[in-house]
């Protein structure tokens, strides 16, 4: 099984193009703090470079920029190349499945991101699903009251 998810924010603003087959990609490089300090009490961060394709390609390019902050689901990906002279040069690259746009509207201002809190997702044909705006500094259950009171028979296990 080849499957990663990563936290990070873009390191640059993400590049798309458009391939002679007519599909588009694009590409970002994401920066991922590790979970633990070094010996000077400092997270390490690793950069990946990732890819998408198609509509979720798009909206990337659309919605994010430097500092945006994203959850990627992809796979890892290892290709090869010949360069210029001559030695051949080995590239490792995160192939993004699904991208979700993370953080709040107060971070767009600390981090250049104005769209957040998106997840943008393509099903199996390719195609894009809607866009949902999950705002969470609203309390959707702010309306009813202090208290929420539920019964054993409310609860569905």
């Amino acid at each position: 099984m080849n499957k990663v998810i990563l936290i990070g924010r873009l390191t640059k603003d993400p590049e798309m193009r458009t391939i002679p087959s007519g599909a588009v990609t694009t590409t970002f490089s994401l920066a991922v703090n590790r979970p633990f300090t070094n010996n000077q009490g400092e997270r390490d961060t690793d950069f990946f470079n990732c890819i998408a394709w198609r509509k979720q390609a798009e909206n990337i390019s659309k919605y994010c920029q430097k500092g945006s902050q994203v959850a990627v689901e992809g796979r890892i990906q290892n290709r090869s190349y010949d360069a210029q002279d001559g030695s051949k040069r080995y590239i490792t690259e995160i192939i993004c499945d699904n991208v979700t746009f993370l953080g709040s509207r107060s971070d767009s201002s600390n981090y250049s991101s104005n769209n957040s809190n998106i997840k943008l997702e393509e099903n199996e044909f390719g195609k894009s699903n809607d866009i949902v705006n999950n705002d969470l500094a609203e309390d959707p259950y702010a309306s009813m009251g202090s208290e929420v009171s539920l019964s054993d028979d409310d609860l569905p296990f």
